[in-house]
């Protein structure tokens, strides 16, 4: 292994450069005016239990500074790669618990984690499309894991007025101070039975897909902007 790729991985360097971005998505938030909509309805549903939280992958940065503290435990979903571990101690930072989720595991021993967490009673957020995409795309572990758990979706998004987007494939968001900012939770009407044939599954992904592109649009909108990634 190169010096290059030892330092990627390195746990000291994790942490430095996550406390770089932490200090100024923290800076980012406190200078952004922000309207918030539909915690109500999600405090509602987290007296029963557990939620799942599904986001576009370009909508992440601020989504640690977004969660409740009232809200309880969120585990956060990331790759192993160096930036997914980066942002998954920005997470830490935040008070959630980042868990990384090897590529090389199985759809079942993901599953068998993301359950496990579940009944610890701690919610799970994960990126709808990530890690790679297709952008904007429901991948099958939200759907996966909203059919064996049985657990409510919401989506939740966010917008700011101050903004830059990053030459990436989800052509991420990235905040500056400043301006005004939306935030947005919204539950899931739609369902996937525990046992789903092609059929019923499409349908969900359908449904998922539509929920949370209106979700991100509403918050895009709170602000007078266009829908965007």
């Amino acid at each position: 292994m190169s010096f290059g790729k030892r330092l990627a991985k390195s746990p000291a360097v994790t942490r430095g450069i996550g406390g770089i971005a932490h200090g100024w998505l923290a800076r980012c938030q406190r200078r952004i005016d922000w309207e918030r909509r539909g915690e109500d309805e999600l405090r509602a549903a987290l007296a029963d239990g557990p939620i799942l939280l599904v986001l576009r992958h370009s909508r992440l940065m601020l989504g640690p500074f977004h969660w409740p503290a009232w809200a309880g435990d969120l585990s956060t979903l990331h790759d192993t790669s160096p930036i997914a571990r980066i942002a998954g101690d920005t997470h830490r930072r935040r008070g959630l618990t980042p868990v990384a989720m090897s590529r090389r595991l199985s759809n079942l021993a993901m599953s068998r984690m993301v359950m496990e967490r579940l009944r610890a009673g701690a919610s799970i957020g994960i990126t709808a499309d990530g890690p790679l995409g297709p952008a904007g795309e429901i991948n099958d572990p939200p759907l996966d894991w909203a059919r064996i758990s049985g657990r409510p979706v919401f989506f939740y998004a966010y917008a700011t007025e101050r903004q830059h987007r990053a030459q990436s494939w989800d052509r991420l968001l990235l905040p500056r101070p400043g301006g005004r900012g939306a935030v947005v939770f919204r539950p899931w009407e739609g369902a996937i039975p525990r046992k789903a044939d092609a059929a019923a599954r499409a349908a969900a992904r359908a449904s998922m897909k539509a929920g949370l592109d209106a979700a991100t649009a509403e918050a895009d909108a709170m602000l007078g902007l266009p829908p965007g990634p």
